[in-house]
This record gives C-alpha cells, sequence and structure tokens, in this order.
C-alpha cells in the first residue's frame, strides 16, 4: 500500500454535502481539502446531447454500478437477507455530484416540530399512547438554529418557490405551515401546468392552502452569491434520473465545482472507492481506498469527513469500527438505527378529455399543500401520529416510462393491440394527485454489515432490515380519503388511491431518500454523531448528510442536509482555526 501526501482535510464523497463542506473549508481557511470521489468526473457539457431515456432513466447511467456493490433487506431479524440484484426502491448517484446530478430538484425545509419530535409527540398525545417501538428522537437542533443555514442553501442552489411565512407574518400563496423564514425565495415559483391551475383551484375552494414546489430549478436566470450564474428552466421534462443539460437544475457540477476549481487549496480526486477510515486512540489518521487501477493507497489527513450516500456513510463506518453496531434486541449501540425511507402513497388518478402537454415539465414542478403535514390537523382519533403533504406535480411525461396509462377496464390485458390502442388513446391525457408522508423511526428499523453477501472488493455487504409497521398503512388511508375528495371536486373522472398493505419491498421505486444509520443527537447514549455532526468517539471525524437524521420528514433531505453541512463547516472551521461564522478571522 502506497502512503501519500498528507492533507489537511480528506473528504469521502463528492456530491451536494461534500462539495459543500470543501467549498467553505478552502473559501474560510488556508487547509488543504481533497475530495475522494468513487465515480467519474462530470460536468453539465456531458449532458448536452445525451437525453436518451432508456440510457438514463431506464439503465440508470448515473447510479451507482449494481454488479460492484449493493445491500441486502431482511423485512425482520426473523428473516434471511438476500441482495438486491436489481435497483428498485432507491438509486444511489455515482460520480462528481453523486444523486445531486439526478434529483429532480425538491428543496423543503423540514416542518420546526421535526426537529424536536420525540419531545413534541410525548407533549401531544401522551407517552402511554405512542408505540412502543417508537425510536423517534430530538435532533438537538432547532428550525431556529438552521434557519439561516437553510436560506444559505437556497441561495446557492437560486431555488424558486413562494415564502408563506415572512419573519412570524403568514403569507398568502406560500405554505402558511412553515417555520419563519428571514427573506422570500430566491426566485420567483416555477410556472403552472393546466392539471397544476385546476388542483390549485380546487383546494382553495375546499379551504386549504395550495402553493409551488419550492425548487432547484431557476424559473429564470440566476446568479448566486458565489457569482456562478446559471440558465433558467426549459421545461424540457428532463430533470428525475438526468443530469441538466442547460444547468438550469442546481446540481454540485453547475453550482459548487465552478467555484471549487479555480481554488488552489482543493483537489479532486475520481475513481477512488475508499474502504476504510484508519483510526488510532480516537483519532483518524487518513483513509485508505483502492484506485481505479487497482492499487492500494493511504491518504493520511489531520481531518476526515464522511460525506457519502446514507448507506455508504453507515458502511464505511462499520467496516472502519468506529463506533458500537445497534442491536435492536438490547437496544445497545447506536450505529446503524434509526434507518428510514419515505411514506409514498397511490395517487388518485385523474383522465381528461383533451391532451395536457405533460412532456413539458421540470422536476420540482408543481402545486401542493401542507394542511395534513405534520400533525398540526390531527387529534388522535386518526389512528396516526403524523401525515405528509397532497400535491399534483409535472417532472415530464417522457415516452417510455409513461406509456401504458389509461383508466382501469379500459382494456383487460397489458399486452398486445388493444393495450397499444388503449395506452395511445390516453396519452398525455393522465395526471393524478399523489401523497407524500413522514417515515417515523422504530426499533425493528436499522443497518449492519451483511454476514453472508460482500461486494468486489471482499467487504461485507450493507443490510438493510426495513419494513412498513402499521402506521404507514394508516397514513396512506388517511391520505387516500382527502386525495379522493380534492379528486371528486376538481370535476374530472378519476380514480381513487388505493393504499396497499403490502410489506416493504425493494423491487418498486419508493424515492432516493434513505436516511439515518449515523444520527446525530446531545447525547453519545443515543446518537452516532454530535449536533456539529462530529463524530463522539474520533473526534476529528465529522459524518455529514442524511445519515444524521434521527427520522425522515414528509419533504425531500438535500436541503436539510445542505444546511447541516454549512452547520458543521462552521464548526469545524472555528474549531481548525480560520474565519468565523461572520467571515471575520478568528482570534
Amino acid at each position: 500500500m502506497k502512503t501519500l501526501k498528507r492533507v489537511d482535510v480528506a473528504i469521502v464523497g463528492g456530491g451536494w454535502t461534500g462539495l459543500a463542506m470543501a467549498k467553505e473549508i478552502t473559501g474560510r481557511t488556508s487547509h488543504s481539502v481533497l475530495v475522494l470521489e468513487r465515480g467519474a468526473p462530470r460536468k453539465t457539457a456531458d449532458y448536452a446531447d445525451g437525453m436518451d431515456e432508456l440510457d438514463y432513466a431506464i439503465r440508470h447511467r448515473l447510479m451507482q454500478n449494481i454488479a460492484d456493490e449493493t445491500i441486502t433487506h431482511r423485512h425482520s431479524v426473523q428473516d434471511a437477507s438476500v441482495p438486491v440484484r436489481q435497483y428498485g426502491s432507491f438509486l444511489p448517484g455515482s460520480g462528481v455530484g453523486g444523486a445531486g446530478e439526478h434529483w429532480n430538484g425538491h428543496s423543503f425545509r423540514f416542518l420546526e416540530t421535526q426537529f424536536t419530535l420525540a419531545t413534541h409527540l410525548k407533549d401531544k398525545f401522551g407517552a402511554a399512547k405512542l408505540p412502543a417501538d417508537l425510536s423517534v428522537q430530538d435532533w438537538g437542533v432547532t428550525y431556529s438554529d438552521l434557519e439561516q443555514y437553510y436560506w444559505r442553501g437556497e441561495q446557492m442552489m437560486g431555488v424558486s418557490g413562494k415564502a408563506g411565512n415572512i419573519r412570524g407574518q403568514k403569507v398568502a400563496g406560500g405554505n402558511v405551515f412553515e417555520g419563519p423564514r428571514m427573506s422570500e425565495y430566491p426566485l420567483p415559483p416555477l410556472k403552472t401546468t393546466y392539471a397544476g391551475l385546476q388542483f390549485h383551484e380546487t383546494v382553495e375552494k375546499l379551504g386549504y392552502h395550495p402553493y409551488p414546489h419550492p425548487a432547484a430549478n431557476a424559473s429564470e436566470a440566476y446568479r448566486n452569491p458565489d457569482g456562478v450564474s446559471r440558465a433558467g428552466c426549459a421545461y424540457c421534462g428532463f430533470c428525475e434520473r438526468f443530469g441538466c443539460m442547460i444547468g438550469a437544475k442546481a446540481q454540485p457540477t453547475n453550482t459548487l465545482m465552478p467555484v471549487l476549481s479555480k481554488r488552489k487549496t482543493f483537489a479532486l480526486r475520481t475513481g477512488c472507492w475508499v474502504r476504510r477510515i484508519v483510526h488510532k486512540d480516537g483519532h483518524a489518521t487518513g483513509v485508505e481506498y483502492v484506485g481505479a487501477n487497482g492499487e492500494e493507497f493511504f491518504q493520511p489527513a489531520d481531518t476526515v469527513v464522511l460525506a457519502t450516500f446514507t448507506l455508504n456513510n453507515v458502511k464505511l463506518l462499520a467496516l472502519s469500527k468506529v463506533g458500537t453496531q445497534y442491536d435492536p434486541i438490547t437496544g445497545h449501540g447506536t450505529l446503524g438505527r434509526n434507518l428510514t425511507h419515505q411514506v409514498g402513497g397511490t395517487s388518485a388518478r385523474l383522465f381528461y378529455d383533451k391532451p395536457l402537454n405533460l412532456f413539458m415539465g421540470s422536476g420540482a414542478m408543481g402545486v401542493m399543500i401542507a394542511d395534513f403535514d405534520g400533525d398540526h390537523a390531527l387529534n388522535g382519533s386518526e389512528g396516526i401520529l403524523r401525515g405528509g403533504t397532497i400535491s399534483v406535480g409535472t417532472s415530464g411525461n417522457r415516452p417510455i416510462a409513461s406509456f401504458g396509462a389509461y383508466p382501469a377496464g379500459a382494456v383487460k390485458s397489458n399486452w398486445g393491440s388493444k393495450w397499444k390502442a388503449a395506452s395511445l388513446a390516453w396519452r398525455d391525457k393522465v395526471s393524478g394527485i399523489g401523497f407524500t408522508g413522514e417515515h417515523l423511526a422504530y426499533k425493528t428499523n436499522f443497518m449492519d454489515l451483511d454476514p453472508v453477501y460482500k461486494d468486489k472488493m471482499g467487504d461485507p455487504l450493507l443490510r438493510f432490515t426495513l419494513d412498513w409497521t402499521e402506521h404507514e398503512f394508516r397514513q396512506r388511508v388517511y391520505a387516500a380519503g382527502i386525495q379522493t375528495k380534492i379528486a371528486a371536486a376538481m370535476g374530472v373522472r378519476f380514480e381513487e388511491a388505493r393504499p396497499s398493505k403490502a410489506k416493504y419491498n425493494v423491487t418498486s421505486y419508493q424515492t432516493t431518500h434513505i436516511q439515518g444509520g449515523a444520527i446525530m443527537g446531545a447525547s453519545p447514549g443515543t446518537s452516532v454523531v454530535n449536533t456539529n455532526l462530529q463524530h463522539w468517539d474520533v473526534k476529528n471525524l465529522w459524518v455529514i448528510g442524511a445519515s444524521a437524521f434521527p427520522q425522515n420528514a414528509s419533504g425531500n433531505p438535500t436541503l436539510t442536509a445542505l444546511a447541516l453541512t454549512y452547520r458543521a463547516a462552521d464548526a469545524l472551521i472555528r474549531e481548525h482555526g480560520g474565519k468565523s461564522d461572520n467571515g471575520a478571522a478568528k482570534a
């Protein structure tokens, strides 16, 4: 194994959080920063002539190679685990930018109650009424602690939207249920489709509070505080699973890399498969990795930052024997606990008598309501503790994945000439009202290393023990009633949402939002990292990203992961010297 020249900070992972951390450190200190990325380099020009749906959306060009590494899954500790052999429930990205290249751009702030959820639920419902296996906990930080960092992320990405609460003043047209923000969004909202407008008008008449999706898709040309300029969205419909061909969708490669590439203290090394964090006596000394040609290296560093996708953060900590593995039987240990996904519901499908031009769209384009998010609409009789958001979105109706949508009973078979005719007849005339709910953490859902299956390097695969509970089913039933009520009021042909009570499965896509495993908190007895995302046991190791979330809100995690990263960067820089939060030199 070859030992390389020492760096001040080694960051594992070149996605949103890793590159944001690198930008903060190199911009406010003289420290040398090296980012180690397993995948290939990427840039906007790579996407300019390659919007091939089969290549990107169906064959997952931007995702990790599942033949090299995957996870195993089981529903409970009594079950045998089996490897996931093809992508289904989530899609981890690969290459510079990570999942931030192929994301849709949904940029939500979490509700205030999310950060003190354990305390809040006990106060509202009473400890005796909470499920015995619930393991939600307070984050150790509050929404007000993160507000400035949310704003920093929104400005960097150029988020389009409409505020609903500015300094405590509720604003019509925005999300009036959100926590107070200090400023309006950097950009106005994206355009709205016909179906979105109809949904907006209907829910408003029903007494709800519609607002546009907050989107990291620029609604107009934008120049961020770092001087990085991007074009406005062209509504081409190629966001999800694609990189933006004109750079209108905020991605790490078009927002952070233009700044980092000009800094002499920054270096990016691709093709690096990090296998271990090297540590001794509570101190990390660097990382071991395998290069693209198979050669092994030791990269010494004064500080190590883990900034990979959630499952890779947890796996690296486990492989490196950093922390104590969680045991669901005894409740001992913290590493791997509080695995959460995101609760999606079936759509109430809408059928129109004319084309909707749904091929025009944007990743986070849509209209939603948060009247049933959190628990502000719940009184305890509904059988659930938390709800979610309901929306109509238009991310782009591409020809392969969207083909075959038609009303139930329109055709008896899902193949043949009659199926093709029905699919063509209803092409571009189908929309839907969707639901996205919070996923609470349970003692039974966790991650650890699989004792049997290994990756291409010979290391154990990460094992998911994960299943839906009765609560998630009740969430879907609760939402389905609201979705059906709205669909009926819209005055178009519709089919009710029909919630399934099936077990969690890894074969169908359910969002790429996997959280937990290296959760944050105020005590080492209940968390892996402290409130600054600094490891309790290894003080010069920082673990950033959604792996720190004690549970997941209804909204997508990216903006919150960025906010926590900015806060962690401030703490890291304070500890190691440089400029303080306000940019002044540290005394």
